[in-house]
């Protein structure tokens, strides 16, 4: 039996569901987010739907609107939903499921695990396009809010399209500010980023900051 279409809506010009908790995680994301952050959370959605219909036509809509939207609730700048010992990618998906269990009861663990897995994986491209739909789909949409829509994966997104929704949802210098959110977290949890590409930004920005004996070749050749 075929799912029951969900209300829509048109947002900068891309058709997405429109329903209570999808309006609840915006306004969670509002929260717990800087505008900026905002913004990127919500092109992001955009991009997702208007990239997956034709790649990814079964996904479950309503928990990829979700998944996205609170995909960086780990850069809160509050510290709330922080933590000092995860990376920023498993603090969003434990924020999200934490939501999740209070404003959607009838979710099984199934969903809960499945939005758990698309924001844990979203910044590791190669693993996530190798995973369910809802996941692959979400990692395509947030990384072509960063690439732009030339460097999107699969070329799927129209520079029209991107100019539509960064004019309703401007860009507020993102990279920038991802910039200085990774180096942050270079700074307050250092032992969170030396086995992925936030140690990056900390090695080319941040002074002081090193991975020298942490890495994978230091812990697999350690005597």
């Amino acid at each position: 039996m075929s799912a029951v279409p969900l209300p829509t809506r048109v947002l900068a010009g891309i058709v997405v569901p429109d329903t209570v908790l999808i309006t609840k995680a915006l306004e969670y994301a509002r929260k717990y987010c800087t505008l900026q952050v905002y913004n990127h959370v919500v092109r992001s959605w955009l991009f997702g739907f208007a990239i997956s219909p034709s790649l990814y036509p079964n996904i479950d809509q309503e928990l990829f609107s979700v998944s996205l939207i609170l995909h960086d609730l780990g850069w809160d700048p509050s510290g709330e939903l922080v933590s000092t010992d995860k990376r920023f990618e498993v603090d969003s998906a434990i924020a999200a499921r934490s939501f999740l269990r209070s404003h959607a009861p009838d979710w099984d663990a199934r969903k809960l695990q499945l939005v758990w897995d698309t924001i844990a994986l979203h910044s590791s491209a190669s693993l996530a396009l190798h995973k369910e739909d809802e996941v692959a789909g979400a990692c395509m949409g947030i990384l072509a809010d960063i690439t732009g829509p030339e460097r999107s994966i699969g070329g799927v997104l129209s520079r029209e399209v991107y100019e539509e929704v960064v004019k309703e949802f401007p860009l507020l210098g993102i990279k920038e500010g991802i910039k200085d959110i990774f180096c942050g977290i270079c700074k307050t949890k250092p032992e969170t980023t030396y086995d992925n590409f936030v140690g990056d930004f900390g090695e080319k920005f941040l002074q002081g900051y090193s991975r020298v004996g942490k890495t994978a070749v230091d812990f697999m050749m350690a005597p």
